[in-house]
């Protein structure tokens, strides 16, 4: 008759363990700051001035794209 009571007691650890470490580790404050400076690590705010760049670049890009393009269109039409 003890040995039930050693049964029902493991069961209660193995779920009460998990339970109680989901709760523990999902609290929102103990990873907030944590958080919030691997966020702006990774992520850092952007500047307008890198925005700008990148606006350029893709223009520059686009630019040199259409002009391939068209070169290629002349080189096709002069062919026929």
């Amino acid at each position: 008759m003890g040995t039930w009571v050693l049964e029902v007691a493991k069961m209660g650890m193995y779920m009460a363990f998990p339970v109680t470490l989901f709760h523990i580790f999902n609290q929102p404050e103990y990873f907030e700051e944590w958080v919030t400076k691997k966020k702006r690590e990774l992520y850092p705010p952007e500047h307008k001035s890198h925005h700008e760049e990148l606006q350029r670049a893709i223009r520059e890009h686009h630019q040199q794209h259409d002009a391939k393009m068209m070169r290629a269109m002349e080189e096709a039409e002069r062919k026929k």
